[in-house]
């Protein structure tokens, strides 16, 4: 019996009903296009990516043209890495007092299991949607540190003051301070201006009614005594050690308080 020669091409051409020949020309045939879609999405998700990095250096950058670039808000989110440091979990609940509250909140809700909320002590102008939206949600509210704060003591583990208590005379401080450290639970950290500081004088005048009065350490010392209040050592010790570490110099003054037993 004589065989029958089979055409190589049929057999390739029948082979494409096999599943798995199938599916494999199939995955060639497709293969361009699923490299540009995977290409597209790893663009959007690197750009997505930087803009969310963005954030806070941005916000830096904005409160650093507070007060003709002496502003300690903007040490305040330079050094928040510091204060995790320093204080660990007692940053988990953190309020903030003092200008540009909004970007030292927005910038503290970036970290993780952390809460946020603000003071703004003067009327806000020209703000951002996002500080607007901060504000109708309640999470930064201004009001007037002369008089006492609207929460109930120990209502949150650490507080940061910046750019306000200069602005105070001691009559006010002697009431102000004490409230801070009031409602809170863990310490008080207040950053201070340097005396002989550099300020805008025209435009923190109009903001703040007044201009800024820059103390030394020894007179804030000496104020933390006459109103029993006691320095925070510890947290103190960890941030210096933490600055040295990272190669940071203060712009403002820092100082740590202990909480009311």
């Amino acid at each position: 019996m004589s065989r029958r020669l089979v055409n190589p091409s049929r057999r390739l051409a029948d082979a494409g009903s096999i599943p798995f020949v199938a599916s494999i020309q199939s995955k060639s045939r497709n293969s361009p296009v699923l490299s540009i879609g995977l290409v597209v999405v790893g663009a959007i998700l690197l750009i997505g990516y930087c803009y969310s990095n963005s954030g806070s250096s941005s916000d830096i950058k904005d409160v650093s043209k507070l007060e003709g670039g002496g502003s300690c808000t903007a040490e305040v989110l330079q050094t928040l890495p510091l204060l995790k440091k320093a204080y660990g979990d007692s940053m988990h609940k953190v309020l903030h007092v003092g200008p540009e509250s909004c970007s030292v909140v927005s910038s503290l809700y970036q970290e993780e299991d952390t809460e946020a909320w603000g003071i703004e002590p003067y009327e806000l102008d020209d703000v951002s949607s996002k500080c607007k939206s901060l504000v109708r949600k309640g999470i930064v509210r201004v009001a007037d540190l002369k008089f006492p704060l609207p929460y109930r003591a120990k209502s949150f583990s650490l507080v940061i003051v910046s750019d306000a208590l200069d602005y105070l005379s001691p009559r006010y401080l002697n009431r102000t301070v004490p409230e801070l450290v009031r409602v809170s639970a863990d310490g008080v950290v207040i950053y201070a201006g340097y005396p002989g500081q550099q300020r805008a004088r025209g435009g923190e005048v109009a903001k703040f009614g007044r201009p800024a009065k820059l103390r030394s350490s020894s007179w804030w010392i000496r104020f933390f005594v006459q109103t029993s209040l006691e320095e925070n050592e510890t947290a103190g010790k960890k941030f210096e050690q933490a600055s040295t570490k990272k190669g940071y110099k203060p712009g403002c003054q820092v100082f740590h308080l202990k909480s009311y037993a």
